[in-house]
């Protein structure tokens, strides 16, 4: 497939759908001939201004350049495309992650281990998801036990959403494949229950603390699992898969 084509039929993925429909706006603008950078200043109520990587200075840290000048360098592929589609959409998320990154990297500088903030910090955006559902849902998830998440409590799904904010994640989902999997975030406060994509921001922008991200407060979850994602797992042997849905934490 070539880069800056993605099959009209993705635009309708359930993984975009709090996204959409501003993932074909700017794809459309990106395919008639603009740059990554321009379809995405092109949208209303950007929240930064997207550069071309080529003004981001030799040396300087990619996050303290953002910090700093509000600009975001872009490249023109879809890595770079979905990480400005989530500006758009958390920008909030997004500048506190970026605020965070830019503290840690004044404080300990650029070295060849991030640190534990740091790495925390780009596992979630890179890879990241909140999810709001129904507390036992929660507990399935973090014991990792998928057959009660899944099928037990398949009904519950109903009663959930989960927001994918990891721009490689959404990368990824270009090409769907079984074992994609999400960092879902464990928070330290509720969410509201079925919130929009602004007050999921807000809230986030607010949960997010250094001290609480170097404990790595994620969880995996292979999204395409989730019911309604993928048509596959409509058949339970889906979860079978041990490879994929691997042994669930004992205690």
């Amino acid at each position: 497939m070539e880069p800056r084509v993605l099959a009209s039929r993705a635009w309708c993925a359930p993984w975009l759908a709090p996204v959409q429909p501003m993932v074909q706006q700017v794809q459309q603008r990106w395919q008639a001939g603009c740059t990554v950078a321009e379809a995405l200043n092109a949208q209303p109520n950007v929240p930064v201004c997207f550069v071309p990587q080529a003004d981001l200075p030799s040396g300087m840290a990619y996050e303290s350049f953002i910090f700093q000048t509000h600009k975001v360098p872009t490249r023109d592929n879809l890595h770079d495309f979905f990480n400005g589609l989530i500006w758009l959409h958390y920008p909030q998320t997004k500048q506190r992650l970026n605020q965070l990154q830019a503290e840690a990297i004044a404080m300990q500088g650029v070295g060849a281990v991030r640190g534990p903030v740091r790495d925390a910090i780009t596992l979630f955006d890179e890879n990241g998801a909140v999810l709001d559902a129904p507390e036992p849902l929660w507990q399935a998830l973090w014991v990792r036990d998928w057959r009660r998440l899944f099928v037990d409590l398949r009904p519950l799904w109903m009663q959930a959403r989960l927001y994918l904010l990891g721009h490689a994640l959404l990368e990824k989902l270009v090409q769907p494949r079984k074992s994609i999997t999400a960092h879902v975030y464990r928070p330290q406060t509720t969410l509201a229950s079925n919130s929009s994509v602004a007050a999921v921001d807000s809230w986030l922008a607010q949960e997010l603390a250094a001290q609480h991200l170097a404990t790595k407060p994620f969880t995996p979850l292979p999204v395409l699992g989730v019911p309604g994602w993928w048509a596959e797992n409509e058949n339970f042997s889906f979860y079978d898969d041990s490879d994929v849905f691997r042994r669930p934490h004992r205690g």
